[in-house]
């Protein structure tokens, strides 16, 4: 099969967030000018840069009450700072929960059952029982082509881990089995894990 996307693929759902998988999940802690607090999980989300250390997620729709963005762009459009919370299986329906298009007040920690602790460089929330958590400040905004797509670019300020979580000063994926993205409706959880010695 080939298509060009401006024609269309003729398949009952696009296939091509699908084809790049797997993808981490971006689970974006915000807090607006409102003292209100956000939470929502973005799959077009990755680390770009070692030194210093970088994150970037785009937002890809809007919300009629958001000014063509959506909640989480758009507190980090008014505030500069959000936190980047890992995804563990055991968090995955919570997760999901906070995934819904909500009115700009409501709160999805609280939708989802979720505890907060407070960031240490910036003034948002993070989820308490994340594996991890990146605390973020703004480096830059870029619309990309097409209606409502938007890039964050941030630099890591702060980074969490659970204590447990790391054996012999290494972070023990299997102990909490990140969560990943794939196509439609589909997740996939990390379990087995190998090693390739790099040349040179």
């Amino acid at each position: 099969m080939f298509y060009r996307p401006e024609d269309g693929h003729g398949l009952p759902r696009n296939p091509f967030n699908a084809i790049v998988t797997p993808r981490p999940i971006g689970w974006i802690s915000t807090r607006g000018t409102d003292g209100r607090d956000n939470l929502a999980p973005y799959s077009f989300f990755n680390a770009v840069a070692y030194t210093p250390p970088q994150v970037m997620f785009a937002s890809t729709s809007a919300k009629d009450d958001r000014d063509g963005t959506k909640d989480s762009a758009g507190n980090i459009r008014d505030t500069g700072i959000f936190c980047v919370n890992v995804v563990s299986y055991a968090l995955r329906d919570a997760m999901n929960a906070t995934s819904g298009s909500y009115d700009r007040g409501t709160d999805e920690f609280e939708l989802a059952g979720l505890e907060k602790a407070a960031c240490e460089t910036i003034d948002c929330p993070r989820v308490a029982a994340a594996p991890a958590a990146l605390e973020c400040r703004v480096v830059e905004q870029i619309a990309l082509r097409g209606e409502a797509n938007l890039l964050t670019i941030g630099e890591v300020t702060g980074v969490h881990i659970r204590d447990e979580l790391l054996v012999e000063g290494f972070l023990d994926y299997t102990l909490f089995e990140p969560l990943t993205r794939l196509g439609y409706q589909d997740y996939s959880r990390i379990t087995e894990i190998f090693s390739l010695k790099r040349p040179g």
